[in-house]
């Protein structure tokens, strides 16, 4: 990637985080009532994260097998409410030992 492209996907990246967040903010000035839409904005983080965080498991170990093991270690142990410090060292762990006998 040359410096051109770099600086026009940075603006275009800089520009579409920023009217993600002030249109809302310019569009609405009162409280929001609706249930739903409480509902829809207070999960939007929670879904965001997931979309980022799901793939790049896939691809940070060298063999998938082991990535899946690590999202599982760390998808039991966050539904038995786990400390997130907890749910880390035991995804970190899983995706060591299957490392190791893969």
């Amino acid at each position: 990637m040359n410096g051109i492209s770099f600086w026009i996907y940075l603006l275009i990246l800089a520009g579409s985080t920023y009217l993600i967040r002030a249109v809302p903010f310019a569009a609405v000035r009162k409280k929001i009532q609706n249930r739903f839409i409480q509902s829809f904005l207070y999960y939007i983080p929670y879904a965001v994260l997931a979309a980022m965080t799901i793939p790049a498991i896939f691809y940070a170990t060298s063999h998938p097998l082991s990535a899946f093991l690590g999202l599982a270690a760390a998808a039991v142990l966050a539904l038995c409410r786990q400390s997130l410090t907890v749910v880390a060292a035991a995804a970190c762990a899983a995706v060591f030992l299957a490392e190791l006998f893969l």
